[in-house]
C-alpha cells in the first residue's frame, strides 16, 4: 500500500469518527459559550464575549456559523453563559444544527494538523515514521474527542506544533512561523508558555537572531489582527492583557479534582500524567516511551524540536489549579505521536503490532470517544469511577438520554441531576430536582451525570446509595431505580 493511500485512510476513518461524534452529541459545557462570543463578533463585530480568550479560535467557527442564518437579539445583555444557552435553545435556532456548523471548521482544522503530524515526522524519520506517526494521531481518542468540538484546545495544540515543523524546516521564511505561532497565541493564553521556546528554536535552527524578530513581529501582528478584523477600534493590547488578568483570576479560585476515585478541593501536581496514563491508547504509551528513547539517542537536535514544547507546556499545565481533564494537555499525544515515529528507526515490524493494538483499541470504543480509558483501566465504561468532567461527562449525552428515556421508560417519573450546558426540556426530558424535595418523595428514575456522582454531597450520595443502578447513557450519565 502506497503511503499516500495510507494517509488518506487514516484521515478518512478520522474524519469518520469525529463527524459522527460532532453529529450525535450535545453540547458540551464550554460549546454555548464559544459559540455565543462567534455569533456576536460575527454580527455585532463585538469582542465583550468570552474576553478570556483571544477571538481567532471563534473566528474559525464562525466559518461555519456564517451559513447557519443565526438569529440573535442585538439587545439581548445577559452574560457569555446565559447567552450561549439564548443563542442555542431560546432565539428560534436549532441547537443541533449550529453545533454542528460550528464544530465542522475544528474537524476539519484537525485533521488539517494530522498532514502537519506526517509531514513532520516524515522529515524526521522518512515515510514509514510519518506512517506511524499520523496513525497514532488519527486513532487517539483525545484528539478524535476535542477535535470534534467548537472548543479551543486541539486547535492551539496544532497551530504550535505547526510553528515548531516549520521552525525545523530551515528552508522556511521565519515569517511563516510567526503565523503559525501568532494563530495559536490568538487562539489561547496557554500558547503564550511556548512562545520563548519556539523563538529560541528559530535561533538554534541555523537562522540568524533576526529570524526570530520576524517571527515574534509576524506573530503579534496575527494577534493583533485577530482582534482588529472583529473590532477595527479594539484597543489592543489591552483586550490581551484584559485577558490575560481573567485567566490568572481563574487560578486563584479553589476547583474541584477528582482522581482514582476520590475527590477533592484544589489541585494535585500529578493529575495530568496520571490522567493520561488512564485516557491514553496502551499501544500509544508504549510507542511515544520508545520514540522518545530513540530520539534522544539518535536524533538529539530534532529531540529538542519536539520535547522541549512539549515538556514546557506540559509543566505549565501540572501548575495549574484546574485539574478539570486531559484536554489542558492535547498537545501531548500531538507532539508525542511524532516523536513515535522514531521507533521505525530500530524496526518497523513491532512498531506495526503496536499501532494496531491502538487501532483496536481506539475503534472499540467508537462513538464514545470522550468517556475513553485504556483497557487497563477497564476501558469507556469504568472511567467514572477515576476521572470527571471533560475526560467522561462533559454534558455530551443529554440527547441520547432522552431516546434512552424514551424508548425504555416511556411515563415514567424522571429525577434529573444533569451538569452540562444542554436544555433538558428541548429535548425531551420532563424531569424534576431530587435535590429540592424530601428524600422520600424521590420514587421512579433517578438520572445522574458522572461527574455529579463524582462529586455528590452528602445527600444526593444517600439518594444514589438507596437506589439501584440499571442502565447508563454513553459512559457518561448513569440511570437508577428508587
Amino acid at each position: 500500500m502506497s503511503v499516500r493511500l495510507i494517509v488518506f485512510v487514516l484521515l478518512a476513518q478520522m474524519a469518520v469518527a469525529m463527524v459522527t461524534a460532532a453529529v450525535r452529541q450535545t453540547p458540551t459545557i464550554d460549546e454555548p459559550v464559544y459559540i455565543g462570543a462567534a455569533v456576536v463578533q460575527l454580527q455585532q463585530h463585538s469582542l465583550r464575549c468570552n474576553p478570556e480568550h483571544p477571538p481567532f479560535g471563534k473566528l474559525i467557527m464562525s466559518t461555519g456559523l456564517v451559513f447557519a442564518g443565526v438569529r440573535l437579539d442585538p439587545s439581548f445583555a445577559g452574560d457569555q453563559t446565559v447567552l450561549g444557552r439564548h443563542v442555542l435553545y431560546e432565539s428560534g435556532n436549532s441547537p443541533g444544527r449550529l453545533l454542528l456548523l460550528a464544530r465542522l471548521p475544528m474537524i476539519v482544522l484537525t485533521l488539517l494538523f494530522g498532514l502537519v503530524v506526517f509531514l513532520f515526522a516524515r522529515d524526521l524519520f522518512g515515510p514509514a515514521g510519518g506512517a506511524v506517526s499520523l496513525a497514532l494521531y488519527t486513532l487517539s481518542p483525545d484528539v478524535i474527542a476535542h477535535g470534534s468540538l467548537a472548543t479551543l484546545d486541539v486547535a492551539v495544540a496544532g497551530f504550535l506544533l505547526t510553528a515548531v515543523w516549520l521552525t525545523w524546516r530551515s528552508d522556511v521564511h521565519p515569517a511563516l512561523v510567526g503565523l503559525a505561532l501568532g494563530a495559536a497565541v490568538a487562539t489561547k493564553m496557554t500558547a503564550l508558555a511556548a512562545v520563548p521556546v519556539v523563538l529560541l528554536l528559530v535561533v538554534l535552527s541555523g537562522r540568524r537572531l533576526k529570524a526570530a524578530w520576524i517571527a515574534g513581529l509576524v506573530a503579534m501582528v496575527v494577534v493583533w489582527a485577530s482582534y482588529v478584523v472583529v473590532d477595527p477600534q479594539a484597543p489592543f493590547p489591552q483586550l490581551y492583557l484584559d485577558g490575560m488578568g481573567a485567566q490568572f483570576g481563574m487560578e486563584n479560585r479553589v476547583w474541584g479534582g477528582f482522581l482514582f476515585g476520590t475527590p477533592y478541593e484544589g489541585a494535585r501536581w500529578y493529575y495530568l500524567p496520571a490522567a493520561l496514563l488512564v485516557k491514553s491508547p496502551l499501544g500509544a504509551l508504549v510507542l511515544w516511551v520508545a520514540g522518545v528513547v530513540v530520539l534522544v539517542r539518535r536524533k538529539r537536535v530534532a529531540a529538542a524540536y519536539v520535547l522541549a514544547p512539549t515538556a514546557v507546556l506540559l509543566a505549565l499545565m501540572m501548575t495549574s489549579s484546574r485539574d478539570l481533564g486531559v484536554r489542558y494537555a492535547v498537545f501531548v499525544p500531538m507532539f508525542l505521536a511524532v516523536a513515535a515515529g522514531a521507533v521505525v528507526l530500530i524496526g518497523k515490524r513491532w512498531a506495526y503490532v503496536a499501532v494496531v493494538l491502538v487501532a483496536v483499541s481506539s475503534l472499540l470504543a467508537f462513538p464514545y470517544y470522550l468517556p475513553y480509558s485504556n483497557e487497563a483501566f477497564g476501558g469507556p465504561s469504568k472511567t467514572h469511577l477515576r476521572l470527571h468532567d471533560s475526560n467522561v461527562d462533559w454534558g455530551q449525552d443529554l440527547g441520547r438520554l432522552a431516546d434512552r428515556l424514551r424508548e425504555r421508560y416511556p411515563d415514567e417519573r424522571i429525577w434529573l441531576v444533569y451538569k452540562g450546558a444542554g436544555v433538558p426540556s428541548y429535548y425531551g426530558i420532563t424531569a424534576s430536582d431530587p435535590r429540592a424535595v424530601p428524600s422520600g418523595e424521590v420514587r421512579g428514575l433517578l438520572v445522574v451525570s458522572d461527574t455529579a456522582i463524582a462529586k455528590a454531597d452528602q445527600r444526593l450520595a444517600w439518594l444514589i446509595a438507596s437506589s439501584t443502578p440499571i442502565d447508563e447513557v454513553g459512559h457518561s450519565i448513569t440511570i437508577y431505580r428508587r
